[in-house]
């Protein structure tokens, strides 16, 4: 695993991706997720959440492509670590230091 986009700028996003963004989409994405969670609560439809799970995406790749250009070093080898180790953290904390002090979490 080379790094977290693909060759145009795009997220790509893996398992290993997302767990290593869980903390910055757990903050940053926070509100859409309540949302969605509100609105799957309040009905089990799946069609009538599609626009709250879209916005909830939207925010998620966001999120990636922006972490992905403040610190792209630091990610790729937090990500890389993380895919290698079958996304354990307590294999990469060092990984996982170095990217959370690049890219605090806000």
């Amino acid at each position: 695993m080379a790094s977290a986009v693909d060759a145009a700028g795009n997220p790509i996003p893996t398992s290993a991706v997302l767990m290593a963004s869980s903390k910055h989409i757990g903050i940053r994405c926070h509100s859409e997720n309540l949302e969605f969670l509100k609105c799957k609560k309040k009905d089990q439809n799946p069609e009538k959440c599609l626009d709250k799970g879209r916005d909830v995406t939207r925010c998620v790749l966001g999120l990636l492509k922006d972490l992905h250009q403040k610190c792209t070093k630091e990610m790729d080898d937090y990500v890389g670590c993380m895919y290698y180790h079958t996304n354990e953290f307590d294999l990469c904390r060092k990984e996982q230091e170095a990217f959370e002090k690049k890219c605090s979490l806000e």
